[in-house]
């Protein structure tokens, strides 16, 4: 009798996991799809195009050769784009990082009633056109404005800041600065006060909180926000194009020449998956690095 009542019990327990399977396949069908179609497929194209060979009147041909990849590798002029964006994008994330920490740390825990007002400035910018922002920097970042004024102090006639690496950095951070802010946010509006407030009880400086206690803290929305500014700063094509007047050529410039004016598609395929590795192996050590030091924190506290 155990054992004949035991087994409906355990067919309905049987029917209840596929159920709940099978709900759970259809709640992720349309997202899995998404991303099948938008992401994986169009790598999976570029990987393939990567391999190829420029057909005679442009765009692919069917091939399978290495020949894509080791014009890059083997060239330091052709992976120079590579090194140029790397660095641009590491500048401009510590940048980011540099003025978004201090920002979003002031509205979660000193702006009171006026974060609402703080929010809606960072948010504001996003109703216009990337791009007429950063049109709007020629003005700014112009000769008959910050550039000219700078230029007047130094006793420059000459002095530019249009067209320099600086120029498209302060582009990339201005642009860039909300997704690093927003994260940061975040998790700063939920920490705990009275973690601080110990903190200062006990004996501790500003810096020492801020330091063992806040950092720490905040490091999840650090970690988001750099890893959201850090990836489009490397394929960023509209602001060196703008601010930079073509002189700093990075690897979405070396992406637009090979698609759309050269024409060689399986070149272009093979920087791009090139570049795509890149961002992965810099994310992963960077990551890497944080929650290492995150470790290392909370043993040396133990």
């Amino acid at each position: 009798m155990a054992a004949g009542a035991a087994t409906p019990a355990a067919d309905r327990e049987r029917g209840g996991r596929i159920r709940s399977a099978l709900l759970t396949f259809l709640l992720v069908l349309p997202a899995g799809a998404w991303y099948l179609v938008l992401l994986i497929a169009p790598l999976a194209i570029i990987t393939i195009f990567s391999f190829g060979v420029r057909a005679k009147n442009g765009g692919y041909a069917p091939a399978f050769v290495l020949d894509n990849y080791a014009a890059i590798l083997g060239d330091l002029q052709k992976a120079a784009p590579f090194t140029a964006s790397l660095s641009m994008a590491i500048g401009g994330t510590i940048g980011s990082l540099l003025i978004g920490l201090p920002l979003a740390y002031f509205i979660a825990t000193r702006a009171g009633r006026r974060k609402g007002l703080f929010i809606l400035l960072l948010v504001i910018p996003f109703w216009t056109s990337f791009l007429i922002r950063t049109y709007s920097w020629l003005i700014v970042l112009g000769p008959g404005s910050l550039g000219g004024f700078i230029g007047d102090l130094v006793g420059d006639d000459n002095f530019r800041i249009l067209g320099t690496p600086v120029a498209v950095l302060i582009g990339l951070v201005y642009g860039y600065l909300p997704l690093m802010v927003f994260p940061l946010y975040v998790t700063l509006e939920r920490m705990d006060r009275t973690l601080v407030e110990a903190s200062k009880d006990l004996g501790a400086g500003r810096w020492a909180t801020f330091r063992q206690v806040t950092l720490p803290i905040a490091l999840p929305g650090l970690i988001t926000g750099s890893i959201l500014v850090f990836i489009p700063m490397m394929g960023e094509y509209v602001i060196p194009q703008i601010l930079g007047y073509c002189r700093i050529y990075l690897v979405g410039n070396a992406l637009v020449t090979d698609f759309l004016e050269a024409r060689n598609w399986p070149a272009g395929s093979a920087k791009a998956v090139i570049l795509i590795f890149v961002m992965l192996i810099t994310v992963t050590f960077y990551t890497w690095f944080v929650n290492r030091g995150r470790k290392g924190r909370e043993v040396s506290v133990l």
